[in-house]
């Protein structure tokens, strides 16, 4: 028995360190690297300081009401994910829009300090009665999928015209893009085709699993996932697709507040390998989020613009809008929790 407390013990103590290297040492390192990396190629783009002026004009300028319909839309973003947890929720659980709202800030507080952002589960769940926290979990991993079959969906999209913008020779010395392009593009195919197979076939999934010899033990909260019909599935589909919309809208937005020259089919197809760049690489923290964002999407948007300081600028101005406004509101209605007042 000593010993398997013991065994326990450093098992424990084993994650905490794991998580301490990811929060407090990887999570910096890795967006340090990223942020070395902006810095030298803002230097590299010719006159940056003049860019840099322009952007400062552009914030106070007359494009300015461009910057707050996109934070408009942060509302309209986060009041779809809102809505499709509510959807989903009420399977187990009938809950007001509202609460859902408050519940889906809420995760993304306490999404901010934890790695691939595991925290946003815990933090709606907490609106949720204690009996049906860990169905709640399952069925919150469903809206996650069908964003993500979104995003692969529009990611794929996005190769493709990626690929033939290269094929036409547009982007000199770029040769290399070729190989890594193709080696994405097959990969999120089948992987979206897996993904699209098992949204829509849960119940022989759960079929499946009850085959398995720790079923016993996961079943329990999964097996709300068998009430699920086709049209459910759809709706929440239907939300993600103009979820993402959305993001594709207020990053057009600021490219053209901040002089980023592009057009909506270059903008759709450059952010949409953006994203699907962000959904497959893990991060460790916001920090690492926001240094991703910003290499990715002056890897994939210099393609088209060569504005390397618009690119940073509109980057850093959604992750501001998108996720940090919402953590900060979320880690005020935290206080409002019973279990935190408690």
């Amino acid at each position: 028995m000593q010993e398997e407390i013991y065994f326990w013990y450093h098992i424990v103590i084993l994650n905490k360190n794991i998580k301490l290297i990811l929060n407090y040492f990887l999570g910096p390192l890795v967006f340090l690297f990223l942020a070395y990396s902006i810095h030298r190629q803002l230097l590299r783009q010719p006159d940056w300081t003049r860019s840099w002026d322009q952007i400062k004009k552009a914030v106070q300028g007359n494009r300015q009401w461009m910057i707050w319909v996109a934070c408009l839309l942060m509302v309209v973003n986060w009041g779809l994910e809102s809505k499709k947890w509510q959807l989903v929720i009420r399977q187990v659980q009938p809950i007001s829009y509202w609460r859902a709202f408050c519940a889906t800030l809420t995760g993304t507080t306490m999404a901010s300090f934890t790695p691939n952002r595991i925290g946003e589960y815990l933090g709606r769940i907490l609106y949720v009665e204690e009996g049906n926290r860990l169905s709640a979990v399952s069925l919150t991993i469903v809206c996650s999928i069908a964003q993500l079959i979104i995003t692969l969906l529009a990611g794929v999209a996005g190769l493709l015209y990626l690929r033939a913008h290269l094929s036409q020779g547009v982007v000199a010395g770029r040769v290399d893009l070729h190989f890594w392009l193709n080696l994405l593009f097959y990969g999120v195919l089948a992987i979206l085709a897996v993904l699209v197979f098992c949204y829509f076939r849960l119940p022989w999934l759960i079929g499946i699993l009850e085959k398995a010899p720790f079923s016993s033990k996961i079943l329990g909260p999964i097996k709300i996932l068998e009430e699920f019909n086709a049209t459910i599935l759809v709706q929440i589909l239907f939300l993600s697709f103009v979820r993402y919309l959305v993001f594709l809208v207020q990053y057009s937005l600021l490219f053209a507040v901040f002089g980023v020259s592009l057009s909506w089919l270059e903008a759709a197809s450059g952010m949409s390998v953006v994203f699907l760049v962000m959904a497959v690489i893990p991060t460790f923290t916001f920090l690492t989020e926001l240094g991703l964002r910003w290499e990715a999407s002056i890897q994939i948007i210099e393609l088209f613009s060569l504005n390397t300081v618009g690119i940073f600028a509109a980057s850093f101005g959604i992750w501001l809008i998108n996720l940090i406004i919402p953590a900060l509101i979320g880690s005020l209605l935290i206080l409002n929790i019973k279990l935190f007042r408690k």
